[in-house]
């Protein structure tokens, strides 16, 4: 019996692991970053970092990303997004640098880093992250747990290659991109609003083709009406 009840506790702990493995839920939010080397659409994780969330899908509907550029790629770690306050070649209006300038709290998880996810960048304060973000290019465990987890790519990673083959310079620690990498535009769509239209076109689409069925069986039961004599 103590052998059963061994199983079965080591059965729900294995479970219970794997669960924990898993991608969290990404939320319905996309957002579209177009660079001068192609589109990376990424998608939000609301339920691990909702603070971080809001404050980077803020910035993307203000505008603040469009003309900013990555700073920093080094194959196989990360591409790095550069602050906003800074990193833009057009001048931001008020509301856009209210928004750039605040911080968010540290809201570190244990999702893993892995090729696509999207983390937070900080100085050495925890509670440091404004706008600057990092794309990973690959497994980086050494980030686990000290950098917060947001959201990951879900389009675009042979763009991220495009990238990962430019020509770089090591400035101190970081690997930056001869030239510059500027994100033109970007933009925002909901998913779950797609599917809704897709459907109602869908449906339209029947509604019609059912009228018109319709319609057929009336004049076709009109003609026989006349021919019975």
């Amino acid at each position: 019996m103590l052998n059963v009840i061994r199983i079965f506790l080591t059965l729900i702990t294995l479970i219970g692991t794997a669960s924990s493995q898993e991608d969290p839920q990404l939320g319905s939010a996309r957002v579209v970053f177009q660079t001068n080397y192609g589109d990376i659409e990424f998608g939000f994780y609301p339920s691990v970092a909702p603070q971080t969330v809001d404050h980077i899908f803020k910035l993307v509907r203000l505008g603040c990303y469009n003309t900013n550029h990555f700073f920093r790629v080094d194959k196989g770690f990360v591409a790095q997004v550069a602050d906003v306050v800074g990193g833009r070649s057009a001048p931001m209006n008020e509301v856009q640098r209210v928004e750039a300038e605040k911080t968010v709290v540290g809201e570190f998880s244990d999702v893993k880093h892995v090729r696509g996810i999207l983390s937070m960048g900080r100085y050495s304060d925890p509670n440091s992250a404004a706008s600057s973000f990092s794309i990973l290019l690959g497994d980086a465990p050494h980030l686990d747990g000290q950098y917060a987890v947001f959201g990951k790519v879900t389009k675009g990673d042979e763009t991220l290659r495009k990238l990962e083959g430019l020509p770089t310079r090591k400035e101190g620690i970081f690997v930056m991109p001869t030239e510059r990498i500027t994100i033109h535009s970007s933009y925002y769509y909901d998913t779950e609003m797609e599917i809704c239209e897709k459907e109602r076109s869908v449906l339209k689409r029947r509604l019609t083709a059912s009228a018109i069925e319709i319609e057929r069986q009336v004049i076709r039961s009109s003609v026989a009406l006349k021919l019975i004599p």
